[in-house]
């Protein structure tokens, strides 16, 4: 994300409120604008094509099916993506470029065959068991893998630093999309759903194929090694474990749901809880512009004092290392107290539309009634992500995994005991979920600081580690 830091930089060097106004505007247009423009395609492709209109059933077969891909996509790429994010790192630190194109490649395979190991049984299944049509089912699977094209591709983002072109690709495969799916069913007949299945599906294989030629376009040299990856699954496995708790954190309680009074079996494949899931969708965007307000607080103030910092550690007076890490800490507390305050504020102000307007909308009785605590819920993970961020800066595998395995663990056994409650309360397992989260991560970032030192100078090993004979303890023998 250094390019963005760059670009907020011109912004912030002005020094006005429009330019404080016009960098943020950049922001949410980077990090948040992509998935903004997937929904209004969605609702826009309904609303002309008479999607209410179709019957009921089919209605909630295409909403379970792009619900299906996007969350099962989302989990299928948080398991590799973050090591292959770490490696990528390395090898631009050490200027290896050419070894770039070759990752590219590997993921792409790799994530090709993860993906289609989980979802080709789960669609043969489908196919089986159901009444729905082979080509539905196909096209399913196709939106599945272009969605998880289009996530890892992203990847590639810090690399290009070209985040206006990749929302343009967006935009282009949306629009795409929408124009797609009103041609197949003028030109071709197609039912409504359908159409848009095979509209998404192919519209975000456009993203994935625009991202990854400009990826090609930047880096053209290849060196052959494709598995140069390889070693940092074994070395960096908590951080795979760490980013698909996290990711799961967030949809776990939806699974409990499925399987309670509320869930509902579409076609013998598809189980949802649809007041359940409205509800989180609606808290999820009350609180995703945390993303936005985070990248700017650290990539215009913490990235510059944890680079000072570090360089300080190399030639520096110790006077010069302590001031550096003061400032530092100082700045990353500053960020997370500014993420809450106006986090804070914007969810206060998106959750009163939300409850003034939804129901003029029709989002009215049990979805508003789950919403208030599953959005506080949100609000509390979003800060915990930012803590987690935070602590694979200082490279605390350790300590992410930690946070995301309580977070996980706890937003699940309270879930499933929430089920019992009433239905103003079914949103408190993702709640004190985060809440555990977010403490714990607290609390790891605090000792951090007090050990840092410890925690960069005395992590190696004065003998070499290995298998046999354990050398002897006497280090000298006075004869």
């Amino acid at each position: 994300m250094a390019g963005i830091g760059i670009q907020l930089n011109k912004f912030y060097k002005r020094r006005s409120l429009f330019a404080r106004v016009s960098g943020f505007a950049y922001i949410l247009g980077v990090s948040v604008l992509p998935m903004v423009l997937v929904i209004v395609a969605i609702i826009v492709m309904g609303r002309i094509n008479g999607l209410d209109n179709e019957l009921l059933a089919r209605r909630e077969l295409f909403s379970a099916s792009v619900l299906y891909c996007f969350i099962f996509s989302l989990l299928a790429a948080s398991l590799f993506n973050a090591v292959f994010s770490r490696y990528l790192s390395d090898i631009i630190y050490d200027e290896k470029y050419a070894a770039i194109r070759p990752c590219f490649i590997y993921g792409m395979l790799i994530n090709a065959i993860a993906g289609s190991a989980f979802a080709i049984p789960f669609y043969v299944r489908a196919y089986f068991v159901s009444d729905i049509g082979r080509w539905y089912l196909f096209f399913s699977y196709f939106l599945f893998m272009g969605l998880l094209f289009s996530f890892y591709s992203m990847l590639y983002l810090s690399i290009t630093k070209d985040y206006v072109k990749i929302t343009c690709f967006y935009l282009a495969g949306m629009v795409v999309a929408v124009l797609l799916s009103r041609g197949l069913i003028v030109w071709f007949s197609l039912q409504t759903d359908f159409a848009m299945l095979i509209a998404l599906s192919i519209g975000f294989l456009i993203v994935a194929g625009l991202n990854t030629a400009l990826t090609f376009s930047y880096f053209r040299e290849n060196d052959g090694s494709y598995t140069g990856v390889n070693s940092y699954f074994r070395t960096y496995w908590q951080i795979i474990f760490s980013n698909f708790l996290y990711i799961l954190s967030l949809y776990v309680h939806n699974f409990v749901f499925w399987h309670s009074d509320l869930g509902m079996t579409i076609q013998g494949v598809y189980t949802i809880a649809e007041p359940y899931d409205m509800a989180s969708f609606l808290a999820l965007l009350t609180s995703i512009s945390a993303t936005a307000i985070f990248i700017s607080n650290t990539e215009t103030d913490f990235h510059e004092m944890y680079k000072a910092f570090s360089e300080s550690l190399t030639g520096g007076r110790y006077s010069d290392i302590e001031a550096a890490k003061g400032r530092m800490f100082d700045s990353l507390s500053a960020g997370l107290l500014s993420l809450v305050r106006v986090q804070f504020t914007i969810s206060v102000v998106l959750f009163l539309l939300f409850i003034i307007f939804m129901p003029r909308l029709g989002f009215a009785g049990m979805v508003m009634q789950i919403y208030p605590v599953l959005a506080a819920g949100y609000f509390v993970i979003f800060l915990a992500y930012s803590s987690i961020l935070y602590l694979y800066y200082f490279d605390d595998t350790t300590g992410a995994l930690m946070v995301t395995s309580v977070m996980f663990i706890v937003t699940l056994v309270v879930s499933y005991f929430c089920r019992y409650l009433p239905v103003e309360f079914y949103g408190l397992g993702l709640f004190a979920g985060s809440m555990a989260g977010w403490v714990i991560s607290f609390f790891r970032l605090r000792s951090t600081s007090k050990n840092l030192e410890t925690h960069i100078f005395c992590r190696g090993t004065v003998v070499k580690r290995g298998k046999g004979i354990r050398p002897s303890s006497v280090v000298y023998e006075k004869k």
